[in-house]
C-alpha cells in the first residue's frame, strides 16, 4: 500500500491506518476537539502562517543549513554525508519549530499557561522560551533522572522562567514526565495547553507537530533542488516520539528517496536495555493513542532505556507505526556504543558536538555510506546539539576516549 500526500492522513477521527486516535477520559475528549478545530482553522490562515514564518526567519534564524560533511564521509567510506544543521535553531534542537506553533495556538485560543513533558530537556527549553516571548505561563515536568543527567537544560528552563517539576515515579525518565504531564492537565485544560513535544499523544497532537516540523524537509527539499545532483539517495533521522524524523520525512514521501528512522538500541537486546519500539514492540496503547509499543504480557509499557534522554519512550508516533507497517520508512537501530562513537567521530572530524539523540542517526549513517557506495548522498537530520551531554559523556564515556 503507498503511503499518501500526508496532508490526507490522519483522518477525522486521528487515525493513520489503525493508529493513532483518542483514547482519554470522556471530560478531556471535547476539550481535545476545541483544539482540533482551532488547529484546522489556524492551519490555513494567512495571518497565522505569516507571524509563523516570520518568527521562524528572524527569531530561529531559519532556514537551517545543509552541510557536506566530507571528513566525517571521508572516514566512513562511500556515499557523502549531508547534515540538516537543525542544532544551529535558536534553542539548539528542532524542537523550537512546534513549540512555537503551539504557543501561538495557545494564545490565539486563549491559554494563560503551557504544560509539557521533556526527556533530554530540548522540548522544556524550546516550550519556555516560546512561553516567555509570548507571555505565557509554564510548567515542566521532566523525571529525576533526566534531571540529574541533563541539568544544563534545566538551569536554562529555570532562567527563561518555567517551573520545573520534578518527577520521582517510576525510572523517572520520559514516560514518567508524560504520565505527570497528563495529570496535571486533566486538572485545568481550560486555561492550560498541553503542548507535547513529539508526534505523539491522542488527536490532534500527532498531526499538529507534524506539520509545524514539516518545514525541516520543504526546506531540505527546496536546498538539494537548487544544488547540483538533485535530491538526495536516502534519509535518515533518529526516532524516539519521532518528530525530527517525521519533519525531515514528510516532504519526501512521494520521491524515489530511501528512509530510515534509527531507534536506539542501548546495550543489546539480550540486555533488555533499549527503547527500539519499531524493531521489539506490538501494538497498543498509551497516553492517549494507539501505536507499536514496548509492552510487557499484561499490555502495560516495559520499561526502556537509553544513553540518549530523548529517545527513552516505549511508544512511537502513530504515523511512524503505519510507515512501517507500509514499508515506506525502515526502521533500523543503533546502539548506546555506536551512537558514542559517532558524537567523538563527528565532534573530531567536522567541529559539531551533536546531541545522543542526533548522534544514532550519524551512527547509522556510517554504516549506510558504507553499504550504498560512491558516487550516492544521505542527508542526516542533526536534530540538536549536544552541549547538554557533554558533562555526561565526558563522566560515562570520556576515559575511553582519552579524556
Amino acid at each position: 500500500m503507498e503511503h499518501r500526500d500526508n496532508r490526507s492522513l490522519p483522518d477525522s477521527k486521528g487515525y493513520f491506518g489503525e493508529y493513532g486516535g483518542s483514547f482519554v477520559p470522556p471530560q478531556l475528549q471535547p476539550v481535545l476537539d476545541e483544539i482540533t478545530a482551532a488547529y484546522l482553522k489556524i492551519k490555513d490562515d494567512p495571518s497565522f502562517n505569516r507571524e509563523l514564518s516570520d518568527l521562524y526567519k528572524h527569531y530561529v534564524g531559519r532556514p537551517s543549513p545543509v552541510f557536506r560533511a566530507e571528513r566525517f564521509s571521508a572516514a566512513a567510506g562511500g556515499a557523502d554525508i549531508y547534515f540538516k544543521r537543525e542544532d544551529l535553531n535558536h534553542t539548539g534542537a528542532h524542537k523550537i519549530n512546534h513549540c512555537l506553533g503551539e504557543a501561538l495556538l495557545a494564545k490565539r485560543m486563549g491559554k494563560r499557561k503551557l504544560i509539557a513533558e521533556t526527556g533530554a530537556g530540548q522540548h522544556g527549553v524550546a516550550l519556555a522560551t516560546a512561553a516567555a516571548l509570548l507571555g505565557l505561563e509554564c510548567d515542566i515536568y521532566m523525571g529525576e533522572a533526566d534531571i540529574k543527567k541533563e541539568h544544563p537544560n534545566v538551569s536554562r528552563m529555570r532562567v527563561l522562567g518555567a517551573r520545573v517539576v520534578p518527577v520521582a515515579a517510576g525510572l523517572g525518565a520520559l514516560k514518567e514526565a508524560v504520565d505527570a504531564a497528563f495529570e496535571a492537565y486533566l486538572k485545568d485544560p481550560v486555561n492550560q495547553l498541553y503542548a507535547i513535544g513529539s508526534v505523539v499523544g491522542p488527536h490532534p497532537f500527532p498531526m499538529m507537530v507534524r506539520d509545524f516540523q514539516a518545514v525541516v524537509g520543504r526546506e531540505a527539499k527546496e536546498q538539494f533542488a537548487a544544488s547540483p545532483g538533485g535530491l538526495p539517495d536516502a534519509l535518515v533521522a533518529c526516532v524516539g516520539g519521532g518528530s525530527n524524523a517525521l519533519g525531515l520525512f514528510t516532504a519526501f514521501l512521494s520521491d524515489d528517496v530511501a528512509m530510515y528512522g534509527v531507534e536506539p538500541s542501548g546495550t543489546g537486546f539480550g540486555s533488555g536495555q533499549h527503547a527500539a519500539t519499531l524493531t521489539k514492540g506490538r501494538p497498543g496503547v498509551i497516553h492517549g493513542f494507539k501505536c507499536y509499543l514496548l509492552q510487557e504480557e499484561d499490555g502495560s509499557p516495559s520499561k526502556v532505556y537509553s544513553a540518549a534522554s530523548g529517545l527513552d519512550y516505549p511508544g512511537v508516533g502513530p504515523e511512524h507505526s503505519y510507515l512501517k507497517d507500509t514499508g515506506r520508512v525502515s526502521y533500523v537501530c543503533a546502539s548506546d556504543a555506536e551512537a558514542i562513537d559517532a558524537f567523538f567521530a563527528l565532534s573530531r572530524l567536522e567541529g559539531i558536538i551533536p546531541a545522543i539523540e542526533s548522534a544514532h542517526a550519524a551512527a547509522y549513517a556510517v554504516k549506510l555510506a558504507k553499504e550504498l557506495g560512491k558516487g550516492k548522498k544521505i542527508l542526516v537530520n542533526l536534530s540538536g546539539r549536544g552541549d547538554k551531554d557533554v558533562d555526561f559523556v565526558i563522566g560515562k564515556y570520556g576515559a575511553a576516549y582519552g579524556l
